[in-house]
């Protein structure tokens, strides 16, 4: 009898503790990725769930944004957003708040009386570099945007190149989902993960990694070009980088790099750093030291929606 009290407490607070864990954290549903050969890995398609109370869609495209028509009506305003964790928003930004969806609700208001509607679409994967957004554009096409835009930060003048060897074995990209909230609790943060051999091959990549990645700018700015649409480069700088010392010289010679590049291949491209360091409390503007929270996010989208519509007016 006893035992069998012991048992059913046991039980009741194990399903409490589950139940407690997907409810108001969302453990037990994570967001997987899937593996790709040339894009290295994105988000899997299809996908819907609420971390921590916010609320992440994943439509058919691997982007973090509503489902959508391939080609739009001449009637929508689209814009094409190319980035990583920061443009993504991760499990801290909800939905709503992401810099695609800022910017899509301001410019709807912005153009209201020329377009029947706007389209901000979010294709982004935690740790995409300027190679993974290549691949992935060229995969899929830039869905007949008018304008696309790379967003980028200073760490990804350095990135790698794309690889898949993450999913599966990085907690970070799982690629099923765990039977229970539980047990992702123990995979993510209470196993001890090892260290996946191959992963120090891809990153101790030799040559001009800056280069490579510069390249890749270049193919991206190419062929949004050849679709007659517009090409916009904006780079968010790490919180170090703001105020003194500064950057690290290393970067200071990336980011010299990077603006003789865009003059060169005549890019429009928005520095946030100049920007960052107007701004008293640039602390307020950030999560942690490189992602933005939402008034970072409204910063960030009000700079490039005012930089869109001077080249979308620029085209008419």
């Amino acid at each position: 009898m006893v035992l069998s009290v012991i048992l059913v407490v046991v039980l009741g607070l194990f399903l409490a503790i589950e139940l407690l864990l997907r409810s108001l954290f969302g453990f037990g549903n994570p967001l997987i990725y899937i593996g790709d050969e040339a894009i290295g890995y994105l988000l899997a398609p299809n996908q819907r769930t609420r971390r921590f109370g916010n609320c992440i869609e994943i439509n058919e495209y691997s982007m973090r944004s509503a489902s959508i028509a391939k080609i739009p009506p001449a009637s929508t305003l689209r814009v094409l957003l190319l980035g990583d964790s920061i443009a993504n928003g991760g499990w801290w930004t909800a939905q709503e708040n992401t810099i695609s969806s800022l910017m899509m609700r301001s410019l709807a208001s912005a153009t209201a009386g020329n377009f029947q509607e706007v389209e901000v679409l979010n294709a982004s994967a935690n740790s995409w570099g300027p190679r993974n957004e290549l691949a992935y554009l060229q995969k899929f096409g830039n869905f007949a945007a008018q304008a696309v835009v790379l967003l980028i930060n200073t760490d990804d003048l350095f990135a790698t190149a794309p690889t898949s060897l993450p999913v599966g074995h990085d907690r970070n990209y799982p690629e099923t989902k765990p039977w229970l909230a539980i047990i992702e609790i123990w995979q993510r943060y209470l196993r001890f993960s090892k260290p996946i051999p191959e992963i120090k091959a891809v990153q101790e990549e030799a040559g001009d990694r800056v280069g490579f990645n510069l390249d890749a700018i270049g193919k991206i700015k190419t062929l949004t070009r050849q679709t007659n649409s517009q090409f916009l480069l904006v780079m968010t700088p790490l919180l170090r980088e703001i105020g003194e010392p500064g950057s690290r010289d290393y970067e200071i010679q990336a980011r010299q790099r990077l603006s003789d590049f865009t003059q060169a291949q005549q890019i429009s491209y928005i520095d946030f750093l100049p920007i960052f360091n107007l701004n008293a409390n640039p602390q307020s503007l950030y999560h942690d030291h490189i992602h933005l929270n939402l008034e970072g996010n409204q910063v960030v989208s009000k700079v490039i929606e005012r930089s869109l519509l001077e080249s979308l007016e620029d085209t008419k």
